[in-house]
């Protein structure tokens, strides 16, 4: 099968359906189809054939869509880039990618320039939205001159590379993690029966497009006829007011987002009864957050776990059947869990010596997942592929604990974990108590160096505005509520946490910063 053939479908079953709507424009499948095969052609005569690598640069917008798709019919890998990043880490990009043709917002044009300067060779650069005075070819001037391009010049499908997604590079180099075409269509199918999706569905892409947490609905949302609405970047009142105004229906957005958005001032202001479920992925949650999501925007929640490498979902929150008979409360801490594993894949939570651990929901071990949505392995990277597929497992490097029914709940990242005193410390549970503090806005808990701990418990916070507290208040809080070794020793107050391209906290910077010099 070829992702390309999904466009292809929803151009014939829904040709008059609105399909795309951005920035004020909008188009149905009809159109939208002819956009992408006038993209393949253009993309044909820049020299792109299959195999070329192209990347692309750019806000959430209809173009982000018309690329993925393109590039998947000619069999050209596309390798999204997060425009976070600084021109050297993007240069590092297109060079280790061997990016052939780059399509960029315009607005990046010094980031590109800059960029442009570690690559050690001449890269053609397409502008979407240039400015009129800069007197250079469009994106869109040219989708006008190209012809369509005929579906029998497709290329390769089912195990072809599709994307190269490369990771953030928290620790050593960022990965470019290859996916298939077979890993895409795998999971938009699993997602269409997980999240029962069909033409109805309205979602909203809020988190950014270079990034899964929101990509892999670009092929599930188009197989069934859903509508995609695009809100350039994440803003919290625009996000809200586009859920109101479109009569959005579902969206997945990571933790940090779903947080401002239940947070904002404006929130009790917006109609959201469009809404039928909302998604969390891309990092834990506290379960004080899923408690104001469910309440706030009155609708079913789904917490999902996943990587770059499986993508991405390999677990879900949804409720077996038997278990909707629980109390409510009951029923909550499943929903609050990282869920049950996912339809396409297969779940084991290991010890180090590989066999599986208790299913009593208290012993913890390493997530392990094999599955046609998991990735083959790391562009020029065997060694590394290596380490991380073994006897056909993917190792995640989460751990987590598993129950009875089979719903595992991930306690920290391996290299997140903190050793205080002998003792292990998971970040995320921490956090959960920090959460339940009503003048916190954001916090992040990670381990810092300590000459007689080896590790101490430190805190990052930030307040909402308006409120004071100084840090003994918050370890006092924390020390009521769990065991005092698990306490911060040390809070840290700041008027905003760092974050990466995807919203996520950026621990590591963190980590860096408030390390003690040596």
């Amino acid at each position: 099968m070829h992702l390309g053939q999904l466009i292809g479908k929803a151009a014939r079953l829904y040709p008059h359906k609105i399909g795309v709507k951005c920035s004020g424009k909008a188009f149905t499948y009809g159109e939208f189809y002819q956009r992408v095969r006038k993209l393949c052609s253009f993309l044909k005569k820049m020299g792109v054939k299959s195999g070329s690598n192209v990347g692309i640069l750019s806000y959430n917008c209809h173009v982000f869509l018309e690329v993925y798709f393109a590039t998947a019919i000619l069999g050209a890998p596309l390798v999204p880039i997060n425009y976070r990043l600084s021109g050297r880490e993007i240069g590092f990009i297109l060079e280790d990618a061997e990016v052939c043709l780059l399509l960029s917002h315009w607005d990046f044009e010094p980031l590109v320039r800059e960029s442009l300067s570690y690559v050690g060779k001449d890269l053609k650069v397409v502008w979407i939205e240039p400015d009129s005075k800069s007197g250079l070819f469009s994106y869109e001037e040219a989708l006008k001159e190209a012809e369509e391009y005929e579906e029998e010049a497709w290329g390769p499908g089912d195990d072809w590379t599709a994307q190269i997604y490369y990771t953030s590079g928290t620790t050593g180099r960022p990965k470019g993690v290859m996916l298939s075409h077979r890993n895409c269509y795998i999971h938009a199918l699993s997602a269409i029966a997980e999240l029962h999706l069909t033409d109805r569905d309205v979602w909203l892409h809020a988190a950014p497009m270079f990034h899964l947490a929101d990509a892999w609905a670009t092929w599930a949302i188009t197989w069934v006829g859903g509508t995609h609405v695009m809100v350039k970047r994440f803003e919290p009142r625009v996000v809200l007011e586009t859920i109101e105004r479109e009569r959005v229906t579902i969206s997945n957005m990571v933790p940090t987002m779903l947080n401002l958005l239940v947070k904002h001032p404006d929130f009790k202001s917006f109609d959201y009864s469009s809404l039928r479920v909302m998604l969390s992925g891309g990092a834990p949650i506290a379960p004080e957050l899923v408690k104001a999501i469910i309440e706030g925007f009155g609708c079913d929640y789904i917490q999902t776990y996943g990587m770059t490498e499986t993508s991405p979902y390999l677990t879900v929150s949804i409720l077996k059947e038997h278990l909707k008979t629980l109390p409510p409360e009951e029923q909550f801490a499943f929903k609050a869990k990282t869920g049950r594993e996912f339809l396409c894949v297969d779940l084991k939570v290991v010890r180090e010596n590989g066999e599986e651990v208790r299913k009593d929901g208290k012993e913890v071990g390493e997530i392990v997942v094999r599955g046609d949505s998991i990735t083959k392995g790391y562009w020029k990277l065997p060694e590394e592929t290596e380490k991380t597929i073994r006897g056909g497992w993917l190792y995640t490097g989460d751990l987590a604990t598993i129950d009875e029914e089979g719903y595992v709940n991930i306690v920290d990242r391996k290299k997140d974990m903190i050793i205080t005193g002998g003792e292990n410390v998971y970040t995320t549970e921490v956090e959960s108590v920090l959460y339940q503090n009503p003048k916190i806005l954001e916090a992040a808990v990670f381990g810092l160096p300590d000459e007689i701990w080896g590790e101490i418990v430190c805190a990052a916070v930030v307040l909402k505005e308006g409120e004071y507290a100084d840090e003994k208040e918050i370890i006092d809080f924390c020390k009521e509520r769990m065991a005092h070794y698990k306490a911060p020793k040390r809070v840290i107050f700041l008027n905003e946490l760092p974050k990466t391209g995807s919203g996520k906290i950026a621990k590591r910077i963190l980590r860096d910063q408030y390390a003690p010099k040596k």
